[in-house]
This record gives C-alpha cells, structure tokens and sequence, in this order.
C-alpha cells in the first residue's frame, strides 16, 4: 500500500523495525508459538482494564440516588477514574520503559483490582471519586505498555490485528462489567455491584500475569526526565502522531458523553426502564469487539483515512438514530456509535504504534492520555448537555466532536498529498 493510499509516509515504514533477510524473524506472529497465550493474556487485561475503569456508569442513577447527588455530580465517579489515567498514562510509561512492559502491567492490575475490593465500602460521593481516581491512576500502567509490548514482540504485519483483539478485550469488559453491575445492582444495589466487578477483574488480573510470555525483544530504556521530555517532545512534533492523538481524544469524547448519560435517559420516560435491563443494553459492546478485531482489514481495504471516515461516518449516523423516542431505534443508535468508535479506535491507536520509530510507550501513551482526557470531558460535558437541554444536548456535543474527527482526517489527506505532489 502506498503511502498516498495511507496518509502514512515513506520515512515511518521505514523507521518500523525490520529483521535482517538472513536472520529469522523470531517475534510472535499469528500461529506461532505464545501468540494465542500472549493475545488471550492481553484480552484479559483489557477486559480487567475496561471492567474496572466504567464500573460506576451503568449505576449512576442508583449513585445519584444513593447520595442525593445529580447526574452531573455522579458522572465524576466516572471522570475521575480516566482523569486519573490520563494524568498518569505517560509517568506510567516511563516506568514500563526501565522495568518492563509486563513488570508494570502486573503491578497496575494489582494495585487497581485491590483499590476495586474497597470501592464498594466508600462512606460518601468524595471519598468514591477519589478512590476512583486512584484506581484510574493505578490503570494507567496497562494500555501504554500493553501497546509497547505488542510493538516489540509481534511481527509489523500482525500488529493491527493483534492491537484490534486488546481493544477487543476492552469492549468486552466496559460491556460485561455494565451488565453484570446493571442485573446485581437491581437486586442487591450499586455496592454489591461493584464489588462483583471486583472480583472478576481479580481474577483477570491472575490468569494474565500466568499466561503473558516474557518479553525477548525489550531492552530497558532510561528513566531521566530530561530525556522522557525530549521523547515526548519528538512525538508531538510528528504531525501524523498529533493527528492520531487528536482523533483518539475526539472519538472518546463521543464514547464517554454517550455512554454516561444513556442510563439515564433509559430510566426516565418515555422508556423508563428497570436498572438491569439498562444494564444489558452495554451488550451492543459485542459489535465494538467484533469492529475492532476487523480494523486491520477495513486499513488493508480503505486506508487508515477511510477507516477513519468510516468510523466517524458510522458513530454520527448512530447518534442521529439514537433521538428517536423509539427503542429499537435507539439502540441501533448505539449499535453504530459503538462500531464506529471501536473501529476508528483501534485504527488510530495501531497507527501510534507503527508511526512511532523510538519511545514506543511514550507514544502510546500520549495517545492514551489523550483517549482518556476526551472521555472524561464526553462524560462531564455530556451529562451537562444532558442537564440544560436533555439528550439531544448530549448528542449535539458528540456530534461535534465527530466533526472534529472528520476535519482532522481531511487535513491529513491534504498534508499527504502535499508530500507526495513534488515527487510527481
């Protein structure tokens, strides 16, 4: 594929790493050995990750009415965790950078399935948001080095495929942990809950660390900040990267804002649905693992713009569904948000990896605090727009953050034929 087709130029397929012609490529590759062990333990991680991050959002009406708080007020349990990755994501990176990707993934999941055990026992709304932003902080250790690991031990080829099944795993756990958090919490309340999710991600968090293969191809990095900011300042220099981590953010906003506030409207009327049916509505994740699994094939196709294009063109269509006072309508809405997003995520998301010729961790992670600072804005502004003006509010917000997404990629097929015109 050309770099014309891709939006990608000549110099980042040559910074990716390629084994010399006598030499056997010796990284993982799909019916290798320790692929499938390596891609089950990152699927469960990601559902560990997800599970944890969103345990709140589901429940947020059952929080509002617990403490007597307001959607708006609620929603911060769910900012709070992202807030805290986001902070944390690169700090975290670093540390993935001198001691391991899978030393600082192990320590991330023990520390946040820890913290997810005393949630449920939070006394008021302050003391859950900022254990949520512990948690959140703890988190932070997992996608960037998730994404570094894959980078350094599978073969370039099957890197999309391999990053689209640890995004997989993510919509598996926001989409398990809503409906398990929506069934118990009808019967035993949001604590209970979230102590379930607790203990699930529990054991995610053990049957990882037992299958993950040891890293071969890693070599520890430095931990001088003066170097960590020289790296993060050649990666935000790269116009591609900027771009990448521009849509992430944008993408999520729309996740975030959407997902926070629709408990609430599928509560209220004319819906007025019971708290576990709302919760089993988070099964249209299983369209989000099944889009994400497929980006390497919809970037083989189209192109990493017209992935792109496709995925913003699906997330807005399913918005404008989602107004409907019609359920089925609705919830074809989320359907396509839910495809869109995950598909335009992973995409976006392998595109950092791949762009990135050194500080593969601090590229992710710049991409992941920009991922999870558009989630807790869509969650924040969101449930404000769904508070001033109800839930054509909420997707006039996501409707522009789909814009955004649509002008940043139109840019960068303008900067692309720009590189490639003086070579006609």
């Amino acid at each position: 594929m050309s770099p014309a087709s891709t939006g990608a130029s000549t110099a980042v397929d040559a910074a990716a790493p390629v084994p010399a012609t006598d030499t056997p490529d010796s990284r993982m590759a799909p019916g290798g050995p320790g692929y499938r062990r390596m891609s089950f333990a990152l699927f469960l991680s990601g559902v560990a990750t997800f599970a944890l991050l969103y345990s709140t959002q589901a429940l947020l009406p059952l929080i509002s009415d617990g403490f007597g708080v307001s959607a708006s007020d609620a929603s911060w349990t769910v900012a709070a965790a992202t807030g805290g990755l986001a902070l944390f994501v690169i700090p975290m990176s670093a540390l993935s950078e001198r001691f391991g990707r899978r030393t600082v993934m192990t320590a991330s999941l023990a520390v946040a399935v820890t913290v997810g055990l005393l949630v449920p026992f939070a006394p008021s709304l302050a003391v859950l948001v900022v254990l949520r932003g512990v948690q959140g902080a703890a988190l932070a250790g997992l996608p960037a080095s998730a994404q570094a690991y894959l980078a350094e031990e599978v073969r370039p080829k099957a890197l999309v495929t391999a990053i689209g099944l640890f995004v997989a795993g993510n919509s598996v756990g926001g989409m398990s942990g809503r409906v398990i958090t929506g069934w118990v919490a009808q019967e035993w309340g949001w604590r209970v809950a979230v102590g379930v999710i607790g203990v699930v991600a529990v054991g995610c968090a053990v049957a990882f660390r037992l299958l993950l293969p040891a890293p071969r191809h890693f070599k520890a990095g430095s931990l001088h900040p003066r170097r960590l900011l020289g790296t993060v300042r050649d990666h935000l220099a790269n116009p591609l990267l900027r771009r990448l981590y521009a849509i992430g953010a944008l993408f999520m906003t729309v996740f975030g804002g959407v997902y926070t506030v629709i408990g609430y409207r599928l509560t209220e009327e004319p819906f007025s649905l019971p708290q576990g049916i709302v919760g089993s509505i988070f099964l249209v994740y299983l369209v989000g693992t099944v889009s994400a699994s497929a980006a390497g094939r919809l970037v083989g196709r189209l192109g990493r713009r017209g992935a792109l294009y496709l995925g913003g063109g699906t997330t807005a269509a399913g918005l404008l569904l989602s107004l409907a006072d019609s359920l089925p309508l609705v919830l074809l809405g989320l359907v396509l948000i839910t495809a869109g997003f995950f598909a335009g995520h992973a995409v976006a998301s392998s595109a950092v990896s791949k762009t990135a010729a050194h500080g593969r961790a601090q590229a992710s992670a710049i991409y992941q605090s920009a991922y999870y600072i558009g989630s807790s804005a869509g969650s924040t502004v969101g449930a404000l727009a769904f508070h001033a003006s109800g839930w054509a509010g909420t997707v006039g917000v996501a409707l522009l953050a789909v814009l955004g997404v649509v002008a940043i990629t139109v840019l960068g097929s303008v900067a692309a034929r720009r590189v490639v015109a003086p070579a006609h």
